[in-house]
């Protein structure tokens, strides 16, 4: 048995134990690198049995680590699938700020956008999906969903800087350039809850 097994054997043997422990057994196993441990991560992630913290801990991981190209796809739909689960609000709010890290990966800036234009999601669910939709960068969807803000009682003033329409302009043209500029990024304290999303809304 190697490193890697022993560590995974540690962790699983610690299912009755403090959330404590199982954390300090994912953090001995993230110092190696081995291809085998974000297989393991995903299935934790997955896992409703495991704790709020322990999943948290997990996502986050997964989100600031260095994954692999080939790791990235699966990854995604880990996240993806997360947003189904609503058992946990902040396991929840977190997948969508992970979600800014795969924003080139197919299905992720629709679901974004979705997030974002649903009034039945709560504000923070709302903004977090704006604010991760940003991260796509100027494409035709991207722009669409900032547009439909635009009416949005909410998050509309976030939604359109007086730039945002000078850099994309009332017509596709921006679209069309061979060289598309940046969604500018929003002033988090036009969100209505203040300056707490300068810290918040990074993990």
């Amino acid at each position: 048995m190697d490193d890697v097994e022993r560590l995974i054997e540690a962790f699983r043997a610690r299912s009755t134990r403090s959330v404590l422990s199982k954390l300090d057994a994912l953090l001995d196993l993230e110092q190696l690198d081995d291809p085998r441990i974000v297989p393991f991560l995903l299935h934790v992630l997955a896992d409703q049995r495991e704790p709020t913290e322990v999943r948290i801990h997990v996502l986050k991981r997964l989100r600031n680590g260095r994954l692999q190209p080939e790791e990235r796809q699966s990854v995604a739909e880990a996240v993806l699938m997360v947003l189904s689960d609503r058992s946990s609000p902040d396991l929840r709010l977190q997948a969508v700020l992970a979600l800014a890290e795969f924003t080139n990966i197919d299905g992720v800036p629709a679901t974004l956008g979705s997030l974002a234009l649903d009034p039945g999601e709560t504000i923070d669910v709302r903004y977090s999906a704006f604010t991760s939709l940003q991260r796509a960068g100027p494409t035709v969807e991207c722009v669409a969903v900032l547009r439909q803000l635009l009416a949005d009682g909410m998050l509309g003033r976030s939604a359109a800087p007086p730039e945002l329409f000078y850099r994309f302009g009332a017509s596709n043209e921006t679209h069309r350039s061979s060289t598309p500029r940046e969604v500018p990024h929003l002033p988090l304290t036009a969100h209505p809850l203040g300056e707490r999303w300068s810290s918040d809304t990074r993990i």
